[in-house]
């Protein structure tokens, strides 16, 4: 299990080399709470985008945004609005949004990346 999991926090960093890269301010990494975890919140411009990162080494199994389904994405939602009320400060005047990174290969740093913005 530690290779995985090294492996999601190696996808979960270029998702955050990625984002930075466009201008996203990262705000929190692997923020829990007792309905689960948000990946990355980062801001751009007067958005707050909670991003769910998907790492997987083939397709075999399927798209790495496959896995995220509606249930997913209502939880999703549920956490963004959970974050957003522990951190009103940061939160206030501010739209919200739901993001997806996805790498597909055997090696993070190499991986093919995309990058949905706006996931409804």
């Amino acid at each position: 299990m530690a290779a995985k999991d090294d492996f999601g926090r190696a996808g979960e960093q270029r998702a955050v080399e990625h984002l930075t890269s466009r201008g996203y301010a990262i705000l929190d990494r692997n923020w829990r709470c007792a309905a689960g975890e948000i990946d990355i919140v980062a801001q751009l411009e007067r958005s707050l985008c909670f991003v769910e990162v998907k790492t997987r080494r083939s397709e075999l199994y399927g798209h790495p945004f496959e896995a995220i389904d509606d249930r997913k994405r209502r939880r999703l939602w549920r956490l963004a609005f959970a974050w957003a009320q522990a951190h009103p400060d940061q939160a206030r005047n501010r739209t919200l949004r739901l993001e997806a990174v996805g790498l597909t290969g055997t090696d993070a740093a190499t991986a093919r990346l995309e990058h949905l913005v706006d996931l409804l």
